[in-house]
C-alpha cells in the first residue's frame, strides 16, 4: 500500500507545508514498505520532480482553474478511490482545512485534523493531535481506509532525499463548477507570511491601538527579510490587524526560530498556535502575565518604551 500526499505549489514553487507532508508520508511509507505518491493540483504547473526531493516517488499532476473546492475536492476523491492508499495526507493550511474534510466526507470515512505525529503500530497509523486548546494531546487511530490526516503546519520538519519522481498527468474532475474566480490579488508588502517566516513579531491589546502598531512593524524591519507581523486574536477581533496575521487556535500554527509575543497576555488559544517557537521572547506590564510562563526570555515593561530600545540595540548589531 502507498501513502498520497496532497501538495500545493505558489508561484510555480512547492509550498512549505507540502514539503512537511510529504516528508510525514515518507516516514509513513517507509514504515509499510510503500511509496509515497503526491497529488498536485495547480493553474500552472511550475516544476513537479521537485516534490521528488522531499521522499515522493511518483507525482500526479492535475491542472486546473484558479482554486474551486468544488473540482479540486472531487479530482482528490476521483484519484484516491482509484488506487490503493494506506493514508492521504493534506497540510492543515488554508487550502488544506478546506478540502480535507470534503474529501473524507465524498470517501465516507472520518478524518483526524492537526496531527502532529505519525507512528505505525500492528499495521495501524496512530496519530497525535491536539485537543482543549493544546491542553492535552489526544492519540487516536482510524478505523477506515484510506486514513485521511490533515498535518499541523510547522511541526513535521522537512526532510530533503535524493529521490526523482516519475511525474504523470491525471484527468481534473468533471464535476461542475459552482464558483466563478473574477480576480486574485497578492497580499500587499511581498513580506513572507507569518506561517512560514522563520522570526514572528506579535501584537496584542497591549498596544493600545492600531496607531502604535509602527512600533512592531519598525522591529520587524529591523530583524530583517525573514520576519514577519503576527497578532492575537483579540486585536484580529478589534479590526486592528487583518486575519491573515492572527496567530492561534483559530488562526496560523507558527513555529519559528524566534517569536516576539509583545503586550500579549498569553491565553490558552494563542498559545497553542505558538508555544513550539524556539525560542520565545514576551514583553509585558504584568510581571504575572501568563506568557512569562512558556517564555525563554521575559521583559516586564511598556512595550512603547522597551521596544524602541529594543529596535535600536538591533540596528546597532548588525
Amino acid at each position: 500500500m502507498n501513502v498520497l500526499a496532497i501538495a500545493e505549489q505558489k508561484d510555480g514553487s512547492l509550498r512549505r507545508i507540502s514539503s512537511e507532508v510529504v516528508t510525514a508520508a515518507r516516514s509513513v511509507a517507509d514504515a509499510i514498505g510503500g511509496s509515497v505518491h503526491a497529488l498536485l493540483i495547480t493553474p500552472a504547473v511550475g516544476d513537479a520532480a521537485s516534490v521528488g526531493r522531499f521522499g515522493a516517488d511518483v507525482v500526479h499532476v492535475a491542472t486546473a482553474p484558479a482554486y474551486d473546492a468544488d473540482v479540486y475536492a472531487a479530482t482528490i476523491a476521483d484519484h484516491v478511490r482509484s488506487g490503493d492508499y494506506f493514508a492521504v495526507l493534506f497540510g492543515a493550511g488554508g487550502q488544506g482545512r478546506d478540502l480535507a474534510p470534503r474529501v473524507a466526507a465524498k470517501l465516507d470515512v472520518p478524518l483526524a485534523t492537526d496531527a502532529t505525529s505519525l507512528e505505525v503500530d500492528g499495521g495501524e497509523l496512530v496519530i497525535t493531535r491536539p485537543v482543549y486548546a493544546g491542553r492535552a494531546f489526544a492519540t487516536v487511530v482510524l478505523d477506515a481506509k484510506p486514513r485521511i490526516v490533515s498535518i499541523r503546519p510547522n511541526t513535521f520538519r522537512p526532510q530533503e532525499s535524493e529521490r526523482t519522481a516519475t511525474v504523470e498527468n491525471i484527468a481534473t474532475s468533471s464535476v461542475p463548477s459552482r464558483v466563478k474566480v473574477r480576480e486574485t490579488k497578492a497580499a500587499s508588502g511581498g513580506r513572507v507570511d507569518v506561517g512560514e517566516a522563520s522570526i514572528v513579531v506579535s501584537g496584542g491589546r497591549g498596544l493600545k491601538g492600531p496607531e502604535h502598531w509602527h512600533l512592531l512593524e519598525a522591529l520587524r524591519d529591523a530583524l530583517g527579510p525573514a520576519a514577519a507581523l503576527g497578532a492575537s486574536r483579540a486585536v484580529v477581533d478589534a479590526g486592528w490587524r487583518p486575519h491573515a496575521e492572527q496567530v492561534g487556535q483559530t488562526g496560523k500554527t507558527v513555529s519559528p526560530q524566534l517569536y516576539f509575543a509583545v503586550g500579549i497576555s498569553g491565553a490558552m488559544q494563542h498559545l497553542a498556535g505558538m508555544r513550539s517557537a524556539r525560542t520565545i521572547v514576551a514583553i509585558n506590564r504584568d510581571p504575572d502575565a501568563p506568557i512569562f510562563k512558556i517564555a525563554d526570555y521575559g521583559i516586564v515593561g511598556d512595550a512603547h518604551e522597551v521596544l524602541p530600545k529594543l529596535v535600536e540595540e538591533i540596528r546597532k548589531g548588525h
